[in-house]
Formats: structure tokens, sequence, C-alpha cells
């Protein structure tokens, strides 16, 4: 049987897989603050939008997709093109399989190979752990090597309850005075 974790670019064909994955924890989790669960068509869009210039990673085991991670703009402004933020979700049943860290490995190889120089997480943060929001993700990043650079105060209201919201950085390659441009993905022959 195989059980190897494969890492594959997604495609729109995976946007219902993916919103399966994603659903709960907008349902049951502050680790997303939407609201409502997106429409597989919405889905679709904004794996179509990411692929314009950033990865969105999706990975498989034993042939189910069991995972998804992508990169998006930090800020919209050019002088910004450098840093990204990521997300990565995991089907809550296979956590702590080395999934994530799958993801993340291989986001980071993409974004090195684009010339993107800094990885940002944007992290729900909650005042005291919950049903709905744990700090596992703080150390998820923390393991990976990020370095916390930002909290901001009950900004994100969902579940009758306020929480914090956490920056988090990780610098993956030199920042140089002529720094090369950003590869789109499109344009990346990985």
């Amino acid at each position: 049987m195989e059980t190897e974790i494969k890492i594959r670019m997604a495609n729109t064909e995976d946007a219902e897989a993916l919103l399966e994955i994603y659903a709960p924890y907008v349902r049951e989790t502050a680790i997303t603050f939407e609201y409502e669960v997106p429409t597989v068509e919405e889905f679709e869009k904004r794996i179509r939008r990411t692929l314009r210039r950033y990865p969105y990673l999706v990975a498989e085991l034993s042939g189910e997709i069991v995972g998804y991670s992508y990169a998006s703009p930090f800020k919209e402004r050019k002088a910004y093109d450098w840093a990204i933020e990521t997300s990565i979700y995991v089907r809550q049943d296979r956590r702590g399989l080395g999934i994530g860290r799958r993801l993340h490995d291989e986001l980071e190889t993409v974004l090195k190979k684009q010339n993107i120089l800094n990885m940002n997480a944007c992290i729900a943060y909650p005042a005291k752990e919950d049903e709905h929001l744990t700090m596992d993700s703080v150390k998820f990043h923390e393991h990976l090597g990020y370095e916390m650079v930002g909290r901001f105060h009950r900004c994100g209201y969902k579940f009758n309850r306020w929480y914090d919201m956490v920056w988090m950085e990780k610098m993956i390659g030199e920042h140089r005075a002529d720094q090369p441009e950003v590869i789109p993905v499109m344009k990346w022959e990985g």
C-alpha cells in the first residue's frame, strides 16, 4: 500500500476536494475568520487567481487529497513583491502525519526559486485556548523557523468571542540592493 506523501501543483478540478478540507475549519474553528463556507465555484476562482503568480500545492496520501498550501500577496504594492503570506490546511483526521511540514517545505522551495524572500503567516491567536482555537498553528510555525513579529489585539470576532491575530515571519533569501524580480509561478519552469 502506498503511504508516501506526494506534493503537486493544484488545479481547478481539485476545488471540491480542497473545499471539503477547508469547510470544517470555517464551521468549527477560528483558524480562519471566514464565517460562510465558500462555494466550489468561488474556490475554483481562488485557485486560478493564486496560480497566476504563486504556487498552490496539494498533498496526496495514497492517492487521496489530504491537504493544501498556497502563497498570496503580503500587500498589493510593487515594493512588497518579495514578501508573501502563506496558508496551509490539512484534513483534520490526517494531522500529525507530517503533511503540513511537507506542504510547507515544498512551498518554501518553490518560493525561493521565484525569488521570494519573506514568508509571512497571519495566525489567529487565542488569549486563552478554547474549543475553536489552540496555539498549535503558532507552535507549528515556530518549529519551521518563523519568528513572532507582531500582535493585534481582539481584531477577529467569531463564535461570540474576540481573538487576537499574530504575524510570524521567516526569511528565506538574501535581501540585496539589486534584487532580482519575482518570477510568477506560471512562468517558472520548476
